[in-house]
């Protein structure tokens, strides 16, 4: 189990390292275009606070586009200083170009940082409603009953009626015989069956009488 634990180490000490050394190219990139003082190192924190802020975006939802515009825009930022600051630029007499481009980063950052935190995030779509079932009146067109045995059941009763449906309403009728002395009547035959109310009539007429 220490070996995951030391891979994990490993990878955080990467990164620390990786950072610093950005952090840093960031810092002297600026300082040679001439922001000094503490100047010179907000920039490095502005860069990878933006980068930050891009790929907190990209993975929890929002405007795709805008999210991979500024993380690259701050990718290219952080890259270019290493690149500039690995001897293929004299530190000691930055183009104009680009003091240009270090002095109008602060106004570049705080745009995108604010679009990013004020655009619009996606939103999970909203479940659709389930459909209703209607409540049609027509003799055999309730939900299917319970599946119960049949066999005691004659062969005469009408179709309209399913035989599993008439066993279930004379067992309910009977067992509220014996619990109150008196027959079933259609409405807590309804209930009890949970079927329409025409359905539960022509039971207690033509099946229960």
């Amino acid at each position: 189990m220490a070996r995951p634990a030391l891979r994990a180490d490993a990878v955080l000490v990467q990164a620390v390292i990786a950072g610093a050394l950005s952090f840093a190219h960031l810092h002297d990139l600026a300082a040679a275009a001439g922001q000094s003082g503490w100047k010179a190192w907000a920039y490095p924190v502005s860069v990878d606070l933006l980068l930050v802020a891009a790929w907190h975006r990209l993975r929890s939802g929002g405007s795709k586009p805008a999210a991979w515009c500024w993380f690259v825009v701050s990718l290219t930022a952080s890259l270019g200083a290493n690149v500039a600051t690995a001897g293929l630029l004299d530190l000691g007499d930055v183009p104009a170009w680009l003091r240009i481009l270090v002095a109008g980063w602060p106004a570049v950052a705080f745009l995108g940082g604010t679009l990013l935190a004020h655009g619009t995030r996606a939103q999970a779509p909203m479940p659709s409603p389930e459909p209703v079932p209607a409540d049609n009146s027509a003799p055999g067109a309730s939900d299917p009953a319970p599946e119960l045995s049949t066999a005691s059941v004659p062969a005469s009763v009408p179709a309209p009626v399913p035989p599993a449906l008439v066993a279930l309403a004379r067992k309910v009728a009977d067992e509220h015989r014996a619990r109150t002395g008196t027959a079933i009547d259609t409405s807590t035959l309804r209930a009890r069956l949970g079927v329409p109310l025409p359905l539960a009539e022509a039971i207690t007429a033509h099946h229960l009488t």
